[in-house]
């Protein structure tokens, strides 16, 4: 997916950018979500959900939304380490956004899911590509030839809008799988 080639879009995250289970008073120190799982990681999965279940924030939302926290805890909890710290640092990246770079990521994943699937992988794997390079070495690749044969004028003007956010070092052979936008 795009966005979380590019930045770091939380699965965790609700409808008005907050975590499920961070303080109602930002005064609190309660840290972002990637912060309450790197420090609850080396728990149990059982300890993780009771962890989960006792924060008040997560005691205020709706059974649904809990059910699938709790699911997507889980789905967390059965990654491998390496997996996780890739979340973990994407979700990392995704928090330090400004408002206006999120927007553009949710932007960019809504027209990433009109392209046809095979698009939305040609577009992952150059996203992968460009991951790797310079901020100026991937304007290059953008306005290449070779980039001008496989992509159309649309494909990219996404991926220079995408290279201008902040994005992350690439993965070494690894290529991007489709994964849940943000659901701000």
């Amino acid at each position: 997916m795009l966005t979380v080639a590019l930045a770091s879009a939380t699965p965790w995250q609700n409808r008005r950018n907050e975590p499920p289970f961070r303080a109602q008073n930002q005064g609190q120190n309660q840290g972002h979500v990637g912060q309450w799982l790197r420090q609850h990681r080396n728990l149990t999965p059982e300890q993780q959900r009771r962890a989960l279940e006792s924060e008040p924030r997560f005691r205020s939302l709706p059974p649904q939304q809990q059910q699938r926290l709790r699911n997507q805890l889980d789905r967390f909890s059965r990654m491998p380490s390496e997996q996780q710290d890739r979340m973990l640092n994407r979700m990392e990246t995704w928090e330090h956004l400004t408002p206006e770079q999120k927007q553009q990521a949710r932007d960019l994943h809504f027209q990433m899911q009109q392209l046809p699937p095979e698009r939305q992988q040609a577009m992952r794997n150059a996203v992968q590509a460009l991951r790797g390079m310079p901020p100026e070495a991937r304007q290059r690749e953008i306005n290449s030839d070779r980039y001008k044969s496989m992509f159309s004028p649309h494909e990219r003007d996404m991926l220079n809008n995408a290279s201008k956010l902040p994005l992350g070092p690439a993965e070494p052979n690894r290529q991007e799988s489709p994964e849940p936008g943000p659901e701000e």
